[in-house]
């Protein structure tokens, strides 16, 4: 097989592979009431079949990363496909709401395992004139995920059993674990030392902060559980550093982040993916709860914001090849808060189109944003650390989407009884009031969200052009010019 040929097949089975475990996380969002029904559990109890997914493939995102730098991209991506694939067998059989819980575990260490080096494995592939066109290629498959699962999600519950949602996935598991035996190429093995105590630390501190966002509004932020959680992380963090700082094969190099075009790429990603949460967090109760539409509807305008993410990305991706990054991420960037501001003026009597057309021009922008951006960090950091830099790259998008719904539930919850009390003084229909105060809160919230993205645009024009990462001097291919 013929190089050129090659790295279309690595493409191809990196991104059905994220297109699996993705599409499989986006049913289950639906489906968690049904599970819940059927298991007779309490709402507390079943929302750990969600987070325990999400927090394990968070918190060992870094870790695998820098064990796909050691042992190669292909024995782990290999490795997380056949952990996923058991680990979803298991959850198709488990008996109990606390096996299905267990056995998600094992799903998200398989995931995170393959999400983490697969960003790496098409970057090492293919050259820097095509990188952005790859990544954005590869984008097309977790927006199809997102768009596609909640629909064949929502089919499967009503024809079937929630059961079937992991069954699916199942050969088409087996399909990938061979394939990629196929296609992928070995990549060398670097006799290096595992940082144990880093791994250690960076778990603790992301596991701890990201549970703590993630139940605050719950639980209270200022209640024992969330100060100890926030406590937790923040000591691990600091032994996190100690720890990179002196140790001679650090996991992470943390020298990475002061390359500005690396720390701002990493930031505008946590920003961007903040943006977006808030959105997809707030909206599904907009539909549900004040413009009263079912489950199918509110599912079919949701699915526009990915499916624009679909057909943009790979254009974004190609383009920023020829003409470099800083530019399109940042006015994707700008764009997405241009959506939001459009979003903040839905009323009880928005008609659809009203939605349809703000959450277009998101996409739009976040397709614009994330492929450039992603080409620009994974081309600052040497090759012998890509695994590191996916890691790292996959990491902030996960905590921005922990951090994007818990800024939207502290805003949204604190400005909804305000504006109830505002609006009952003034005398409004107890009919609309509910309707009227829930949009108030929406309008306030997603103001907030449309400033997170201008954040974001600044950090991304701010990042200057790129800097030669230590040891791999970089420039533009054909002109001989640093790459922005």
């Amino acid at each position: 097989m013929s190089a050129q040929t090659n790295k279309w097949q690595a493409l191809g089975v990196v991104g059905v592979g994220i297109f699996i475990m993705a599409m499989n996380a986006s049913m289950m969002n639906i489906a968690v009431p049904f599970i819940g029904a059927y298991f007779h559990s309490s709402m507390a109890l079943v929302e750990w079949v969600l987070m325990s997914f999400l927090l394990v493939i968070s918190t060992l995102l870094l870790t695998f990363g820098r064990l796909g730098d050691m042992f190669g991209f292909r024995k782990m991506y290999i490795l997380g496909a056949v952990i996923f694939t058991v680990g979803t067998v298991l959850c198709g059989l488990a008996s109990s709401i606390y096996l299905l819980i267990a056995f998600r575990v094992v799903q998200g260490i398989g995931a995170g395992m393959t999400m983490a080096v697969g960003p790496a494995l098409i970057t090492a592939v293919f050259p820097p004139t095509e990188r952005g066109k790859a990544l954005g290629l590869l984008g097309i498959f977790t927006a199809g995920a997102l768009g596609f699962g909640p629909t064949l999600g929502g089919l499967l519950l009503k024809y079937a059993d929630w059961r079937f949602l992991f069954y699916c996935s199942v050969p088409l598991g087996f399909i990938i674990i061979l394939w990629a035996h196929l296609v992928l190429e070995p990549t060398p093995r670097r006799e290096q030392s595992f940082d144990l105590p880093g791994a250690v630390t960076v778990f603790f501190a992301l596991g701890s902060l990201l549970l703590a966002l993630s139940h605050g509004e719950e639980w209270g932020w200022t209640s024992g559980p969330i100060l100890g959680l926030m406590c937790t992380a923040a000591v691990a963090f600091a032994l996190f550093m100690w720890r990179e700082l002196t140790c001679t094969a650090p996991m992470m190099e943390l020298r990475f982040f002061k390359n500005r075009l690396f720390s701002a790429a990493t930031t505008s990603a946590l920003l961007n993916f903040m943006v977006q949460y808030m959105v997809v967090f707030l909206l599904p109760f907009y539909f549900k709860d004040v413009l009263m539409l079912d489950a199918a509807r509110a599912g079919l305008l949701l699915s526009s914001f990915p499916l624009v993410i679909l057909v943009v990305g790979p254009l974004s991706g190609t383009l920023s090849d020829r003409i470099g990054s800083r530019g399109l991420s940042s006015f994707g960037m700008a764009v997405s808060a241009v959506s939001l501001l459009l979003l903040s003026r839905l009323t009880p009597q928005s008609h659809w189109t009203e939605i349809v057309w703000p959450l277009v021009l998101l996409g739009f922008g976040n397709g614009i944003f994330q492929s450039p951006n992603s080409s620009a960090l994974m081309g600052s950091v040497p090759r012998t650390h890509l695994g590191i830099a996916a890691g790292i790259l996959s990491t902030a998008r996960n905590t921005g989407m922990v951090m994007g719904v818990a800024l939207a539930g502290v805003v949204f919850n604190h400005r909804l009884p305000a504006a109830t009390a505002a609006l009952a003084v003034t005398g409004v229909d107890q009919g609309q009031l509910a309707g009227l105060s829930f949009t108030t809160a929406l309008h306030d919230t997603l103001l907030v969200g449309a400033a997170v993205a201008v954040a974001g645009m600044i950090t991304s024009l701010v990042r200057g052009p790129r800097i030669a990462p230590v040891g791999s001097p970089v420039s533009q291919p054909g002109t001989g010019q640093p790459a922005n």
